[in-house]
C-alpha cells in the first residue's frame, strides 16, 4: 500500500461533501474517482495534497514516496519558453550533467592518488546519470511535448503567451517527466485531442509508479484504470474493474438496493394498516397489540431510498416532421484561414437516421464545417445542399446562439413564445433551472449551465437534423449518458463533432475522419474506426517492399469512392425493409394459421365438410408460402 485515505469527512456549511470517506491505493495500482459534478472528487485530490484540511480523518502516504498532482487549471507565470520550462524538471540532471564534464576537465591535470579518487567519483556520477536517464533527457522531453500535442516549431513559444489549455499541457509533460510515485491528475485529457489522449493512455499504462485519475472520458478510463472509487452523496464505494465493470456492477448493486428498499417501505405500509386496524376494534388486547408494532417500527433502521440512475437531465429528441431520405449534400468544401489551408474539396453526404461523427486533430477545421453548415462562416469554395423538409437544430460549444443579456427564462420564452410560464418552467426544471435560478442572466452562467440552456432549446426544436459541437463538454458521465440515450432513440438524423470516444462508440454510425486537409470515411462506431485506423498505420514497422503494397493498399481503401459507400448503404437500406416486410407477412400469415386451427375445433366447423376442406387448402396454401418466407428470412437475416 502507498497511500490510504482513512474516515475522511468534509462538510462546507451545511453541505457534507465526504462522510467517513475511505480507500487505499497499492504501488503501480491505477485507479479512477468517479461520481456526479460537485460530488467532491477535486476536493478529495486536494485534501491528499495539504492544501484543504479534512473535518474527521487522515490520508497517509508511504513514507519517502513522492506525489505530484495536476489540478483542471493551471496558473503558470513563468519567463521561460515551453522546452526551458519542462527542462526544469531535469535540473538534477543537468546539474550531474555539468559536474561531470568539470570532472573530465579535472581528470586532464591530475594523477596519483587524486586521479584515482577523481575517477571513482566520476564512475559513480556516470552511474547516477545513468539511471537518471541522463543521456536522453533531451529526447525525452521532446517526446513528452509531441505527445502531448505540441510541434517542434512550438518549442520555443514564451510560456506567458500561451492559452490557459496549452499552459495545462505544460504543466501535465513537467509532471510525467518529474516520476513521482504517485500521479493524480484532475480532468487531464480536457485539453488534447484523440492523439494525445492515446499518447497519454499508453503512458499511464505502462507508468511504473501509481496513478489516480478524476475525469469525465469514460474510454479513458476503460483503457488505464484498473479500480473505481465513487462518490455518491458523499458515501464511497470501491469497485474492481474499469469503467465498464463499474458501470455494470454499479447498476446491479442499484437494482437490489432499490428493491430492498420497496420492499421495506411495503412491509412498513402494511404495519401501518395492521396497527390503524388493531386500534379501531378499541380493545384493550388490541391497542396494546398495536403499540407492539408501533415499537417494532419505531426500532427499525429506515433504508433511504437510493439515487435514481438517471436523475439529473431529461432529455427528449423527437422531430416534428421527418426530413426527406437525403438530408445533406456537400460538394467541394473549402476553406483557408491564410497562410493555412484547413481543407479542400471536400465532398461527403448524409442519409435520414444516420448519426455522424466528425473527427480529427485540434486545429483541422471540424467546428469550421459546421459554422459553414450552420452559415455562421462562409465557405472560400463549393456548395452543400439540405434535402426536402430539412429542420436544422443548432448546438454551438461557444453557446454564440445563446443571448448573454437574457436570463434564462427568457432565452426559452423569447426563442418559443408559444409556450406557457408552466411549460416553460417545467423544461428548465428537466435542466436543472428551478426556483430562482431560471432568472439568472447567461452571461452569468457557467460553461455547464450554458450547455444544459443550449441543450433545453435543442429539445424544444423538434428539429429534424441535429448538429452539434462538443454536446458532452462540461457534463457529467450521468449527464452525457442521458444525452446519449436521447440520441441513440432520436428518429431523426445527427452530425456530430467530439473528441469524447466514449459518446462517439455509443452514438455514431459512421466516422468521417479529417486530417490532411481531407476527409476519409468509416462505416460504423469508433471501435471500428480505430481497428481500421491501425490496419492501415501497422505497416510502418513493415519492410520496403511491404511498405509500398501496404500503403498502396491503405491508400486505396482511405480513397474509397463515394459512391460505392451510398450504393452500399443503398442496399443496406433495403435489405433492412425487405427484412421488415418479410416478418411482417410471416405474422400475418402464423395469425391467420392460428385463427384456422381455432376455427376447425369449433363443432358448427369440423361438423361442415365443405368449410373443413376450404380451411385445410387455405392452411395448405399458408404452409407453403411460410415456408418460402422463412428461407427469405434467414437470407436476408445473414
Amino acid at each position: 500500500m502507498i497511500l490510504a485515505c482513512q474516515n475522511i469527512t468534509k462538510a462546507f456549511g451545511e453541505h457534507v461533501v465526504l462522510k467517513n470517506a475511505s480507500f487505499h491505493i497499492e504501488e503501480r495500482e491505477k485507479a479512477a474517482i468517479v461520481g456526479i459534478n460537485g460530488a467532491g472528487k477535486s476536493t478529495l485530490l486536494k485534501i491528499i495534497m495539504k492544501e484543504l484540511a479534512p473535518d474527521e480523518g487522515q490520508t497517509v502516504i508511504t513514507r519517502g514516496k513522492t506525489i505530484g498532482y495536476l489540478a483542471q487549471h493551471q496558473e503558470m507565470i513563468s519567463g521561460h519558453t515551453i522546452f526551458d520550462e519542462l527542462l526544469t524538471v531535469k535540473q538534477d540532471v543537468l546539474d550531474l550533467e555539468a559536474n561531470l564534464r568539470e570532472l573530465e576537465q579535472s581528470m586532464k591535470h591530475a594523477d596519483g592518488g587524486r586521479l584515482t579518487e577523481l575517477m571513482d567519483q566520476y564512475a559513480r556520477l556516470s552511474h547516477d546519470f545513468e539511471q537518471q536517464n541522463g543521456y536522453a533527457w533531451k529526447s525525452e522531453i521532446t517526446g513528452v511535448l509531441k505527445g502531448l500535442g505540441f510541434e517542434e516549431t512550438e518549442f520555443d513559444k514564451q510560456v506567458d503567451t500561451l492559452s490557459g489549455g496549452q499552459k495545462t499541457r505544460v504543466s501535465l509533460g513537467k509532471l510525467l517527466l518529474s516520476r513521482p510515485d504517485i500521479i493524480m491528475l484532475d480532468e487531464p485529457t480536457n485539453h488534447l485531442d484523440m492523439n494525445s489522449i492515446t499518447w497519454l493512455e499508453t503512458f499511464l499504462m505502462n507508468y511504473p509508479g501509481a496513478v489516480i485519475i478524476v475525469s469525465h472520458d469514460r474510454y479513458f478510463l476503460n483503457r488505464v484504470v484498473t479500480k473505481i472509487v465513487e462518490i455518491d452523496q458523499g458515501r464511497m464505494t470501491v469497485f474492481s474493474g474499469n469503467y465498464t465493470d463499474y458501470a455494470q456492477k454499479k447498476a446491479r448493486l442499484r437494482d437490489a438496493q432499490m428493491q430492498a428498499y420497496l420492499n421495506q417501505q411495503q412491509e412498513i405500509r402494511h404495519q401501518e394498516e395492521v396497527i390503524a386496524r388493531l386500534k379501531s376494534f378499541n380493545r384493550e388486547k388490541s391497542i396494546r397489540r398495536a403499540e407492539s408494532r408501533e415499537k417494532m417500527l419505531d426500532k427499525l433502521e429506515v433504508l433511504e431510498k437510493p439515487t435514481e440512475a438517471r436523475a439529473d437531465m431529461r432529455i427528449e429528441l423527437e422531430p416534428r416532421f421527418p426530413s426527406g431520405n437525403d438530408v445533406l449534400a456537400v460538394e467541394g468544401l473549402t476553406k483557408s484561414f491564410p497562410p493555412k489551408t484547413l481543407f479542400s474539396d471536400l465532398d461527403f453526404e448524409i442519409q435520414r437516421g444516420e448519426r455522424v461523427a466528425l473527427i480529427g486533430n485540434n486545429g483541422t477545421g471540424k467546428t469550421t464545417i459546421l459554422k459553414i453548415l450552420n452559415g455562421v462562416l462562409p465557405a472560400d469554395r463549393g456548395s452543400f445542399r439540405l434535402g426536402i423538409r430539412v429542420k436544422i437544430g443548432y448546438y454551438d460549444q461557444e453557446h454564440h446562439v445563446l443571448h448573454m443579456e437574457k436570463t434564462v427564462f427568457e432565452e426559452i420564452s423569447d426563442a418559443y413564445p408559444t409556450l406557457t410560464n408552466t411549460k416553460i418552467r417545467n423544461v428548465l426544471a428537466a435542466f436543472l433551472f428551478t426556483g430562482d435560478d431560471v432568472f439568472k442572466r447567461i452571461k452569468d452562467l457557467s460553461g455547464g449551465e450554458r450547455g444544459r440552456v443550449s441543450l433545453a432549446k435543442l429539445m424544444l426544436s423538434e428539429a429534424n437534423f441535429l448538429i452539434l459541437d462538443e454536446p458532452t463538454n462540461h457534463l457529467d458521465i450521468v449527464s452525457k449518458e442521458i444525452l446519449e440515450h436521447a440520441l441513440t432513440h432520436y428518429t431523426g438524423t445527427v452530425l456530430f463533432v467530439s473528441h469524447d470516444r466514449y459518446f462517439i462508440n455509443t452514438t455514431a454510425t459512421r466516422i468521417l475522419d479529417l486530417s490532411g486537409q481531407t476527409l476519409t470515411n468509416y462505416v460504423g462506431n469508433y471501435d471500428y474506426y480505430a481497428e481500421k485506423k491501425e490496419t492501415m498505420t501497422h505497416f510502418t514497422s513493415g519492410s520496403a517492399a511491404e511498405i509500398v503494397s501496404e500503403t498502396s493498399a491503405a491508400e486505396s481503401e482511405a480513397k474509397t469512392d463515394w459512391k460505392q459507400q451510398k450504393e452500399q448503404q443503398a442496399r443496406l437500406r433495403k435489405r433492412q425493409n425487405d427484412l421488415k416486410r418479410v416478418e411482417a407477412r410471416i405474422e400475418e400469415l402464423e395469425t391467420r394459421d392460428k385463427e384456422i386451427n381455432e376455427l376447425l375445433i369449433q363443432e358448427d366447423v369440423f361438423t361442415d365438410a365443405a368449410k373443413v376442406t376450404e380451411l385445410s387448402r387455405e392452411k395448405e396454401g399458408l404452409q407453403i408460402e411460410l415456408d418460402g418466407l422463412y428461407g427469405e428470412w434467414e437470407r436476408l437475416c445473414e
